[in-house]
């Protein structure tokens, strides 16, 4: 009955078009009702203590770090890098596309920022190649999503926090299979792309190359700083957040020099007003996640799931299901806030290792960005490209499916996230 009440009220607070931070305390005042415990000190002291975090200021500071990266020239000049090196092959736009995408997604960790700042660069340069507009936007979108996987990761800061997990080893336990999910759709492109009759650009000259790297070599340091930093110890998550936005601010204005007074000021509203959404859900979600912990949710879970529970590999394969599921309808962010509590307990009982779920939970969300209707990474692509979102959705179908066929290896294969993972930490 509590399952029922709590779904219930969340999914009609949302059904009335309720934003989703205000839908999550509309549901947690219904289930303290429900349980006789209304408060509403308990409900300010738990929405306060929700964004009380130090690990979550890991969040502003990255979204900051991307920002600058898109307005003050760090994307631009990785792009032009990625054309010098294979934007003369077959396709070459759109693996230009893929490797752009792993090293933004190494620089931010935001898949809209990357997506919009790949699509108004790359799509209409593909679209006057002579690539079909929808799938290449379909690709962009695809690439896009590498973002929350690879370090460093939002999504991955905030599954730490909400499930008390290492960020460090999540951000370590991310990087193959964020690769892997940039190789699934370049295989695939590869194939797209071998049935388009596309004029092929003339290849870039060894010293057009040493140029375009000579002035990427500033932005292709920040992912280095980053990850060297933390598998050496020398900051945490938080801390490294910090040095990625300072890095970034230095660079845009000492070095490339892009960035004016009037457009730092835009970045930071930019960069705090999507902080603040991404916090308030944060605040909204714990006071859910308190009373799921009350009401004993998770333990009637695991009744429910009580025959997969001999098998992890099963009940992980279910447990994708169900979010791929709620992907197609919820956010990235809600939903590893709403599933986060409820999901772990069943995972720690099944003998599954959180840090291993939590990059294959990770992966399932950031596809969820790219699958109809409520995509918001769709969205962003459609709008950039003045396209239909159906337009988008047909295109990205190949790409999406790639990506979902990793994600399911990796469930019958851990070993291919675990190995990588006990090699960088050791």
């Amino acid at each position: 009955m509590t399952v029922f009440i709590f779904v219930g009220a969340l999914l009609a607070a949302m059904a009335i078009g309720m934003p989703i931070a205000y839908a999550l305390l509309f549901s947690g005042v219904a289930l303290m009702l429900h349980l006789d415990l209304f408060d509403a000190q308990i409900l300010a002291q738990n929405v306060i203590n929700g964004s009380d975090s130090f690990p979550l200021l890991a969040v502003p500071f990255f979204m900051l770090a991307g920002e600058i990266m898109n307005v003050g020239g760090l994307s631009k000049r990785i792009v032009n890098l990625a054309i010098t090196l294979v934007g003369h092959r077959r396709g070459g736009l759109g693996f230009v596309a893929i490797i752009a995408a792993c090293l933004m997604a190494a620089l931010s960790g935001s898949a809209v920022a990357d997506t919009a700042a790949l699509s108004a660069l790359l799509l209409p340069m593909m679209v006057k190649a002579g690539h079909d507009k929808a799938r290449a936007g379909g690709l962009i979108a695809s690439a896009g999503i590498i973002a929350p996987v690879i370090p460093p990761s939002i999504g991955l800061v905030v599954f730490g926090v909400a499930a008390n997990v290492s960020i460090g080893k999540l951000f370590m336990a991310g990087i193959v299979p964020g690769l892997l999910m940039g190789i699934s759709i370049a295989v695939a492109w590869w194939l797209v792309a071998a049935r388009e009759n596309v004029a092929l650009p003339p290849a870039s000259t060894a010293r057009e190359k040493l140029h375009a790297f000579r002035e990427s070599v500033w932005a292709l340091g920040l992912p280095v700083i980053v990850l060297f930093g933390l598998r050496f110890g020398i900051f945490t998550p938080t801390e490294a957040a910090v040095v990625a936005a300072v890095y970034a601010l230095l660079v845009s204005t000492v070095v490339y020099r892009e960035i004016s007074l009037r457009q730092m000021y835009a970045v930071f509203v930019s960069a705090a007003k999507i902080t603040s959404v991404i916090m308030f859900l944060v605040a909204a979600s714990m006071v859910s996640a308190w009373l799921i912990t009350v009401a004993d949710i998770p333990d009637q879970v695991i009744e429910l799931l009580q025959p997969f529970m001999g098998n992890p590999t099963l009940l992980l394969v279910a447990i994708m299901v169900l979010v791929m599921v709620v992907g197609t309808a919820m956010d990235m962010m809600p939903t590893i806030l709403i599933l986060t509590p409820v999901l772990m307990p069943v995972v720690k009982e099944a003998g599954i290792d959180p840090v291993y779920f939590g990059v294959l939970f990770i992966m399932n969300n950031a596809i969820g960005l790219v699958t109809p209707p409520v995509g918001s990474v769709l969205n962003v692509v459609a709008g950039v490209g003045k396209m239909r979102l159906d337009q988008v959705a047909k295109g990205v179908l190949p790409f999406m499916a790639a990506q979902f066929i990793v994600m399911f290896l990796l469930v019958l294969f851990p070993a291919i996230v675990m190995v990588p993972l006990n090699f960088l930490t050791n």
